[in-house]
């Protein structure tokens, strides 16, 4: 026996209750797939889903605005956060996105590619794919039992010296040879998510990252944003943390009353708050000049910007200042950042001088977001921190902590940006478990 089982193995005699095989503390994305492919490498295996919730798959059916983004056209370790990207990169390749589409191809889920490379079901509904997940477990003869949440797990010794696990439920015990947490994180609470799992995991001589929101809509301080709510289009946000280089997120960017969402702004917002969590200075601008054909690719740069102007006042120097911004930039938001710099927007370019031209360009391209907070768990879609990444063996999802336990999904130290990614991570690491479940049962 392994050192570190001592310390939580009990000799206490087990309560008669459930007995599986394979016990899944959760039946969300990464559960659900652990439990397929557990099913599919081991045919007739005892798989049981344990629960909380009265019915399973609620934060699927709200993810993607209800449309599930499935997985993205092109997923790689860079896409995620993580303390050892080798180790996500193994995991990935054993269970791709091109494995992914084909998995909900053969479960008649069709999938389209969206902007960014998004994978959503043809359906664009949601329940479409939790369906399919649903009809696939009770075909493979998983068990499912909702409404009970697991209260505590612990290693007992049977009567044959052998080890199994004692969980106890809020709907009674159960004993299982294996173990899955796929219990998820703390976002979206509303969802059943409360971090739960990680109070499991800390029982079973795990360390756990201290956590934060990731993927959260951002709060800004100050009124510049609040006449701008509903206006979207594309940006680089550039966060700066001291210590660290700087992070670059392009994508689209919302503003709402409150602040920014997103893509880009919901990507930038787990920088924001691992700093905040280490005490370390965060400073973050967004350049707004991405909009239209022009911008992007080498020549993004502010001497590039800068002679964009000068030719345009070449070609049109009659134009008004505010007529020429608004080719680039949706109008509210121009009369916001010319009010703000008190910049006459009815200036005509031929008379534009060069210093209100630079520090027109330098204001477009570094303008400060001065985040206060973002709107926390409740609105977050994915947990960072978790259960630490090299506490897991890559190769089969086990803890390298407590024999038999096996952790899948958002409970470990890894988050990806927005587009599928996280998805992605669910049905790779639900893969490689189902796969090592299955193979050593």
């Amino acid at each position: 026996m392994h050192d570190a089982e001592r310390s939580y193995l009990h000799d206490t005699p087990m309560q008669t209750g459930t007995f599986a095989d394979v016990a899944i503390i959760g039946g969300g994305a990464a559960g659900l797939a652990t439990a397929i492919f557990a099913a599919r490498h081991r045919p007739r295996l005892d798989v049981l889903i344990l629960d909380g919730a009265k019915k399973l798959g609620a934060k699927i059916l709200v993810s993607g605005g209800g449309r599930c983004n499935v997985t993205n056209a092109r997923v790689s370790p860079e896409d995620f956060f993580a303390p050892s990207r080798p180790i996500v990169k193994k995991i990935l390749a054993a269970f791709s996105e091109r494995d992914a589409a084909v998995f909900f191809r053969d479960l008649g889920v069709g999938l389209h590619e969206e902007q960014w490379g998004k994978l959503f079901p043809d359906s664009n509904s949601a329940r479409t794919v939790l369906d399919a997940l649903l009809r696939e477990a009770d075909r493979l003869g998983v068990k499912i039992r909702t409404d009970s949440r697991v209260e505590s797990i612990d290693r007992v010794q049977s009567g044959g010296g052998a080890c199994e696990f004692r969980i106890v439920t809020s709907r009674g015990p159960v004993l299982a040879q294996r173990v899955v947490l796929a219990t998820g994180g703390k976002s979206l609470p509303k969802t059943g998510s409360d971090g739960h799992g990680y109070e499991l995991a800390k029982s079973l001589c795990h360390t756990i990252v201290p956590t934060t929101p990731a993927l959260a809509p951002l709060v800004l301080s100050g009124d510049f944003h609040k006449g701008l709510s509903g206006i979207a289009h594309d940006v680089e946000i550039t966060a700066r943390v001291q210590g660290e280089k700087p992070v670059r997120v392009r994508g689209p960017m919302l503003w709402t009353h409150f602040g920014v969402s997103g893509p880009a702004a919901m990507d930038v917002s787990r920088v924001w708050h691992r700093a905040a969590l280490e005490g370390r200075p965060a400073e973050l601008a967004v350049n707004l000049l991405l909009h239209g054909p022009a911008a992007g690719g080498a020549a993004d740069t502010f001497e590039a910007e800068e002679q964009r102007w000068i030719e345009l006042a070449a070609r049109s120097p009659r134009a008004h200042l505010k007529s020429a911004l608004c080719e680039r930039l949706p109008a509210r938001l121009v009369d916001a950042v010319l009010t703000a710099l008190s910049i006459d927007g009815r200036t005509a370019l031929a008379h534009l001088s060069r210093e209100v031209r630079r520090r027109l360009i330098l204001a477009l391209r570094q303008w400060p977001l001065p985040i206060v907070d973002s709107r926390g768990y409740v609105h977050a879609e994915v947990t960072a921190g978790g259960v630490a990444l090299n506490e897991i063996d890559p190769a089969t999802m086990a803890s390298r902590k407590c024999l038999g336990l096996y952790l899948v999904g958002e409970i470990l130290d890894v988050d990806g940006r927005i587009g599928g990614f996280n998805f992605q991570w669910a049905w790779s690491t639900g893969f490689v478990a189902g796969r090592a479940v299955g193979l050593n049962l």
